[in-house]
């Protein structure tokens, strides 16, 4: 294989990958058949069913169990808006992690203490072991699951405060920024990471992935005076969702 000449089985999956995005192959259509690939491309088994596997690992054929491969549905991409404005009074979670959703948005939530690991330790500037508060949340749009988040907050922090469980007491469900406020921690910045993996097998279960899909992963952090106060993990699905910044300028 001379430089830049692609591998038989990315150059048969890149031309049905054409047809699926450019029509010639639409939604719900059944992928040509092991035997077809290998006689129009000229190809072996063994290429025409690692062709297969890349358009399956890249979510646009799905397989139906005694049926075979057929195009998948191509959804949308819908914007999960990122903001640095604080609306007035406050925000809950979900407003902030969708600044510009209409109502439709609910959430479910649940709180743990918890013991830092070695990875939350560093990012929020605590001792191995330092006990925290653990809140996973389930985001929904129109009812459909679209976005994981799991946050810790240090209890040295919010321990016996009427803030220390996120969703609760008087002040639940108004987001970081408000929350810390009440117990005179002034939240002066916030810095935001954004990567993107492959989503664990219990992450798709829940936002209803296939194995192989891709999602990002917004790893944000508050900081008070330069101490990290909150630290989360957002998950949203790459294929059905886009993340979209707006930031103010000073």
């Amino acid at each position: 294989m001379t430089f830049g000449e692609q591998p038989a089985y990315l150059r048969v999956a890149g031309d049905l990958r054409k047809k699926i995005v450019d029509g010639s192959l639409p939604p719900h259509t059944r992928l040509p058949s092991q035997a077809r690939i290998r006689q129009e491309y000229g190809v072996s088994d063994t290429v025409a069913l690692e062709a297969r596997k890349v358009l399956m690992a890249e979510g646009l054929v799905e397989g139906r169990s005694g049926s075979g491969t057929y195009v998948r549905e191509r959804p949308v991409p819908r914007r999960v808006a990122r903001s640095g404005f604080r609306p007035v009074g406050g925000a809950t979670p979900f407003r902030q992690e969708q600044s510009d959703a209409a109502a439709r948005g609910t959430w479910e939530s649940s709180s743990e203490q918890a013991e830092a690991g070695a990875a939350i330790a560093d990012r929020l500037g605590i001792h191995l072991g330092d006990r925290v508060m653990r809140t996973r949340y389930l985001f929904r749009d129109a009812g459909d699951p679209m976005m994981l988040s799991t946050s810790w907050e240090p209890l040295a922090v919010t321990g016996r405060t009427p803030v220390m469980l996120p969703e609760e007491g008087p002040l639940g469900g108004m987001g970081v920024v408000e929350r810390m406020r009440a117990i005179d921690v002034v939240v002066d910045n916030v810095t935001e990471e954004v990567g993107a993996r492959p989503g664990l097998a219990e992450e798709l279960l829940t936002l209803g992935g296939v194995p192989g899909h891709v999602v990002l992963v917004i790893q944000r952090t508050y900081y008070a005076s330069g101490r990290p106060v909150e630290t989360a993990d957002v998950v949203i699905p790459a294929d059905r969702y886009r993340a979209s910044y707006h930031l103010p300028v000073k």
